[in-house]
C-alpha cells in the first residue's frame, strides 16, 4: 500500500507485531463467551490462544483473572472489545438483512463470523489478511473440524499491497451490494495508508454497501501512556500499543466518505455500554476517550 513504512513481517504471523494484537481480541472474546452475562458468543476464540505459544498462559474467563474485572486488561480492556464484537456482529447482520450479500473483513485476523453468524446462505464472506495469519488461523479451525455456515473465502494479501485485485479475483463483485468492516485496524496504518484504504473501499462498493471502523480521535497517543489498559496490556501481556500505533497524522475518513456521497455517523463505544446495560464507561486517564465507532451507508448516486 502506497506511503506505507511496515511495521512487521508476514513471518511473524500471530506471535509478534500486530498480529499479536489479533490474539489479545481473541482471548478477550474467550473471557466474553464465558461470561454469564455475555454480549458475544465465539467458541473458537480460546482456541487460538491455546494454540499460540506466545499467548497460551493468557486467560479465557475471567475466573482465572486474580482480580477479576477490576484488572484493566481482563476487565474493563476485554469487555471493550466484547461490546466492540457485539455492535461490529449486529451491524453485519442488519446489513445483510438490508441485502448485502458480500462481507469483507479487512485485517480478519482471528474473526469468525463466517462460524457464528446467522447470515443469509447465499452469503460470501471475504477475509483478507496476511497468508501467516490465515494458515494460523485456518490449522486451528482444521483441528477442530469448524465448517462456516456460509461460504468463507480467505484472500491472502498484505493491505499494504494491491488486495484490490486480489479481492475481485476470487468472486467479489463491485456492482453488488456489500458490508465492510475494518474493526480495530486503521489506528495501526500511516494516514495516507487509511485514505488509500477508505477511497478503494469506495471504488469497489456499489449504492446500499455499509462499511464500519473504527477510529481514534487523540491528537497524541501518548497522553495516554500512563493510563491503566495502556499500562497493563504491557505490564501483563508484552504488548505496547502505543509503540505499534501509527504516530502520524489521522486524516477525516468519516468526513471523506460524507463528501463522496455516504450517509455516516460516529459514535462512542460509552453509547453502546448505556443501551446494552455493560461495557466500559468514562474514568479519569482514559485510553478509550477518543475511540469512535464510524458507521457508513453508500447512498444512491
Amino acid at each position: 500500500m502506497a506511503g506505507t513504512t511496515p511495521r512487521h513481517t508476514d513471518a511473524e504471523g500471530v506471535d509478534g507485531g500486530v498480529g499479536l494484537t489479533a490474539l489479545l481480541v481473541a482471548a478477550s472474546r474467550a473471557v466474553e463467551t464465558h461470561r454469564h452475562d455475555s454480549l458475544a458468543q465465539d467458541p473458537y476464540a480460546e482456541h487460538f490462544v491455546r494454540a499460540a505459544p506466545a499467548c497460551a498462559h493468557w486467560p479465557v474467563r475471567i475466573e482465572e483473572v486474580p482480580d477479576g474485572d477490576d484488572n484493566p486488561l481482563w476487565g474493563r480492556f476485554a469487555r471493550y472489545f466484547g461490546l466492540r464484537t457485539r455492535v461490529l456482529d449486529d451491524f453485519v447482520l442488519q446489513s445483510a438483512g438490508a441485502g448485502a450479500r458480500q462481507v469483507v473483513l479487512l485485517g480478519a485476523g482471528l474473526d469468525t463470523r463466517a462460524f457464528r453468524l446467522d447470515l443469509p446462505s447465499d452469503c460470501v464472506v471475504y477475509e483478507i489478511d496476511r497468508a501467516s495469519v490465515l494458515a494460523f488461523k485456518e490449522q486451528v479451525l482444521t483441528g477442530l473440524s469448524a465448517a462456516p455456515e456460509v461460504k468463507r473465502v480467505p484472500v491472502p494479501v498484505d493491505l499494504r499491497e494491491d488486495w484490490a485485485d486480489a479481492l475481485t479475483a476470487v468472486g467479489f463483485d463491485p456492482a453488488a451490494p456489500s458490508v465492510w468492516l475494518a474493526e480495530g485496524l486503521l489506528f495501526y496504518l500511516p494516514g495516507p495508508a487509511e485514505t488509500h484504504l477508505v477511497d478503494t473501499v469506495d471504488r469497489l462498493t456499489a449504492a446500499g454497501s455499509a462499511l464500519a471502523f473504527e477510529a481514534k480521535l487523540e491528537k497524541d497517543f501518548l497522553a495516554y501512556r500512563d493510563s491503566p489498559i495502556y499500562t497493563a496490556t504491557h505490564r501483563l501481556i508484552g504488548i505496547d500499543l502505543l509503540h505499534l500505533f501509527d504516530k502520524g497524522p489521522r486524516p477525516d475518513s468519516a468526513g471523506a466518505l460524507t463528501a463522496k456521497g455516504w450517509s455516516t455517523s460516529m459514535h462512542t463505544p460509552f453509547e453502546f455500554t448505556r443501551e446494552h446495560g455493560r461495557g466500559p464507561l468514562p474514568e479519569p486517564n482514559d485510553a478509550l476517550e477518543g475511540n469512535r465507532w464510524v458507521f457508513a451507508r453508500k447512498l444512491a448516486p
